[in-house]
């Protein structure tokens, strides 16, 4: 037998007990089975990865800790491949390629509902095990993948020819352009990376074929984000479906927002010109639902906020990306009201406060009661239960 054998066969039993707990949790189908149990994940990480384990990066080194480095490969668990966009002198701030959680790999590909025959565009190759199951169910020739940094573009494809599927098309260039891989449209398209709610690129309406779906995870600057399963209509003009359910990817690279520093908003001392009132919402109960961040960012997609502790106090900081208002809210453990403090001429908690009462009075909405619809000149619109019931927020 030789290394490159050996080292595909390892993981075996590890990869029939991972299918046996997706299965068991209902994120596997049977369709999907065997190829799970055949591809093995571990020849898509690299010597040293980091295994994301409830909210750290756990470092997982083959050479000091082969067991523990092959047991994390089989975990459902997230795992880092690149740190920073491969910048080794940034101090490993942000991941920015990742292997998925097995089971939200499972589920996607379980919305994207392929048969035999059909041909699949996949943005955001990473290390490649996400194309390697997909051409493993349906043949090599018909995934195209596409990968924007040249660095793991590379790597997903040598990754591929060692698992014995070398003939899946790797393309290095931006997965929401339109002129990537000049292929003709798919049947099926799927993002590994999340596109902003309001920025999905109407492009890949075009990429895939009419009545064709498209799988991909979206976010809001405010936080949350769900998985989009959208349909291509007939006349290739818009594409509307509902979300499937949570989801937690990394940002697709043109979309990565800069805030600017807080003097931007605020040139002189705190509280400056801010009006005083008090709430008796507390923000720290919006950021234990990543589902009410996902309403309020969907009704509100141009409002983004950040924490700054001070003790037991948590002051949070919340602004909008014209640069025009911003908003502070105390939340003191134990009280009953919080004081507010909002400057500019939109009140900021004021909005963020309705967004929450509406989501509250449609009784909390689960995902799958959201909906979204593209269209290909460059309207995104969030809707409630029907297309019709826009989730949007008051005119001002």
């Amino acid at each position: 037998m030789s290394t490159d054998q050996a080292d595909a066969d390892l993981g075996a039993d590890e990869r029939r007990a991972l299918a046996d707990r997706l299965a068991g949790a209902g994120a596997l189908s049977a369709r999907w089975r065997e190829t799970f149990e055949a591809v093995p994940r571990h020849l898509f990480l690299p010597p040293v990865y980091w295994e994301f384990v409830e909210g750290s990066a756990v470092p997982r080194d083959r050479g000091s800790d082969p067991d523990g480095w092959l047991a994390g490969a089989y975990r459902d668990t997230p795992a880092i491949t690149q740190w920073d966009d491969g910048d080794e002198a940034a101090g490993r701030r942000d991941f920015t390629s990742s292997l998925s959680m097995p089971t939200m790999v499972a589920l996607m590909l379980g919305d994207l509902d392929v048969e035999d025959g059909h041909r699949v565009r996949e943005v955001g190759t990473g290390p490649g095990y996400n194309a390697a199951l997909l051409a493993h169910r349906l043949g090599a020739e018909r995934v195209m993948s596409v990968e924007i940094d040249r660095t793991v573009a590379d790597l997903a494809r040598a990754n591929l020819a060692a698992a014995g599927l070398g003939g899946l098309r790797v393309l290095t260039g931006d997965g929401a352009q339109p002129d990537t891989g000049g292929a003709e449209p798919a049947d099926r398209l799927i993002a590994t990376c999340a596109s902003l709610v309001t920025d999905v690129p109407a492009v890949w309406l075009d990429q895939t074929r009419p009545g064709g779906l498209i799988v991909a995870p979206s976010a809001t600057l405010f936080g949350g984000g769900a998985v989009a399963r959208l349909r291509v209509a007939d006349d290739h003009r818009s594409a509307s479906g509902r979300f499937t359910g949570s989801s937690d990817f990394m940002r697709m690279r043109q979309q990565r927002y800069q805030a600017p520093p807080v003097d931007a908003y605020l040139p002189g001392d705190w509280p400056g010109d801010a009006e005083a009132s008090a709430t008796g919402l507390d923000p720290e109960a919006i950021r234990a639902s990543w589902l009410a961040q996902f309403a309020i960012g969907c009704r509100l997609p141009d409002l983004y906020y950040r924490r700054a502790p001070y003790g037991d106090t948590v002051t949070w900081w919340f602004f909008d990306t014209a640069v025009t208002s911003w908003a502070t809210v105390d939340s003191v453990p134990g009280a009953v009201e919080f004081d507010v403090r909002q400057s500019g001429p939109r009140r900021l908690w004021d909005e963020i406060h309705a967004a929450w009462t509406a989501w509250e009075q449609a009784e909390h909405p689960g995902y799958e009661r959201y909906g979204l619809t593209v269209t290909g000149s460059g309207e995104r619109t969030v809707w409630l239960d029907d297309p019709d019931h826009h989730w949007s927020p008051p005119a001002r």
